[in-house]
């Protein structure tokens, strides 16, 4: 049997796979916006960091996880009220991805 190669994800790919993971087990929303720090961290700090690539990854992050915002936005308001533990979760997410949202945001206009 071949041994399988790993997958390599773009670095926009890897970074929203990581954050949607962390949303999903409803990770605070400053831990959230840290790991976004620490993802834009590791991009400026690689050897062959490009300032330019650093700035479109950035816009694709914020695209994407805007995106992520609005459809939490929408699902929390379809949550059935009667629903308390569906409520908080689906209010959790939302602040983990607004805080993403944010973070994101911040580091594209280089706060």
């Amino acid at each position: 049997m071949a041994a399988r190669g790993q997958i390599r994800l773009r670095p926009v790919d890897a970074a929203l796979h990581r954050l949607l993971a962390m949303a999903a087990r409803a990770v605070q929303p400053a831990r959230m916006a840290r790991e976004v720090e620490a993802i834009v961290a590791e991009w400026r700090a690689a050897p062959d960091a490009d300032a330019a690539e650093i700035s479109e990854r950035l816009g694709e992050l914020l695209e994407q996880v805007t995106a992520g915002v609005a459809d939490a936005e929408e699902q929390l308001a379809d949550v059935d009220t009667s629903e308390a533990a569906a409520v908080k979760q689906a209010g959790l997410t939302l602040a983990a991805l607004t805080a993403t949202r944010d973070a994101a945001l911040r580091a594209m206009q280089g706060r």
